[in-house]
């Protein structure tokens, strides 16, 4: 079997890709060994790009699809190389490498760590997650050899994601830091924000070998300390969006909050005398805010309707309780 698998090698005529794995990026060609012996035509189909590396240097680049004679097309390279050959024997071999030239289209990607920068609007620390989708190809044949494979025999589609997830992190962290996006505006600039980092992303990669389109981010996520700011200025915007519902200031709700939770301590003396003062403060900011008169003073129908409707939006709105609401009421129309 040895001596007629010999044989074969010697009589093989055609260098080709036949067939690759639907997952290869960049493939050796090793029918052969790493010999060509008596190979006298080469193939690039469809789709396909050839690299010849002699001595460990990459001779030649094939980018189109062609059939090439060995034997008697004219080729610099490939003359050079005969030179060193007796029969397609040698110590020196040549290494036959095919690579695919089509867009990898629709491959995913994901941060695998915190994307951190500051908040531009509200000055605290971001941790951002992203994850999306990008195409991309080989544009430069020789770079991505000389800069990706390496001493590589084959480099897959999956394998070469990795090395393009890895490489993402920066770009992504560089452009978020200098575009002043707050990150409530995220979600709503991700078109413009992956056209920003689909331009860094292409002039890093385009010393690599290779170009990628396509850019997007699908999602968006933050970490846990990132969420819990997040939802503290939600409910601080809210209350102060109920208060002026009513006609108040968020300052003022925030002193009936505080006046409140002081009232119903019952914890001793001091949270007894607290509550009284409470008691008497809050009668005060309530005349004072809803009244708009002394003790004592008149007011006219129209101003004591007014008085009583943002009354019942303060009860309604639940920062004052119902024995609160009923006083007040009481006060304000003895005003009539």
């Amino acid at each position: 079997m040895a001596l007629i698998d010999g044989i074969k090698r010697q009589l093989r005529s055609v260098i080709e890709w036949q067939n690759p794995d639907p997952d290869a990026l960049l493939g050796q060609w090793t029918e052969n060994g790493d010999e060509i012996k008596n190979a006298s035509k080469l193939i690039v189909g469809p789709g396909q790009g050839c690299i010849f590396v002699y001595q460990g240097q990459v001779k030649a680049v094939i980018e189109q699809q062609c059939l090439i004679n060995l034997e008697t097309d004219n080729l610099p390279f490939w003359t050079t190389i005969k030179k060193f050959m007796q029969f397609f024997e040698s110590e020196h071999k040549v290494g036959i490498y095919f690579f695919r030239k089509t867009k990898i289209l629709d491959q995913k990607w994901g941060t695998t760590s915190i994307i951190k920068y500051q908040d531009p609007k509200y000055q605290f620390p971001i941790g951002l997650k992203a994850y999306g989708n990008y195409s991309y190809q080989i544009a430069d044949a020789q770079a991505f050899f000389v800069n990706i494979a390496g001493s590589h025999n084959r480099v897959g589609i999956e394998d070469f994601r990795k090395v393009i997830s890895a490489r993402i992190i920066q770009p992504i962290s560089d452009y978020l830091a200098e575009c002043g996006y707050s990150y409530a505006d995220i979600d709503a600039n991700r078109e413009e924000i992956s056209r920003g980092i689909a331009i860094k992303l292409a002039i890093s990669f385009r010393k690599l070998g290779f170009s990628i389109s396509d850019f997007r981010i699908e999602g968006t996520d933050f970490d846990e300390d990132t969420q819990r700011r997040i939802n503290r200025i939600a409910d601080l915007t809210a209350e102060a969006q109920a208060a002026q519902a009513v006609g108040l200031d968020y300052v003022k709700v925030q002193q009936l909050d505080a006046m409140r939770e002081a009232a119903r301590n019952e914890g001793g003396g001091a949270g007894a005398g607290m509550g009284l003062g409470a008691g008497v403060a809050l009668g005060q900011n309530m005349a004072q805010s809803l009244t708009g008169l002394p003790s004592g003073g008149n007011a006219g129908a129209e101003d004591i309707e007014s008085k009583l409707v943002k009354l019942k939006q303060l009860f309604e709105a639940g920062l004052i309780s119902e024995t609160e609401y009923g006083a007040k009421k009481q006060e304000i129309l003895a005003k009539f």
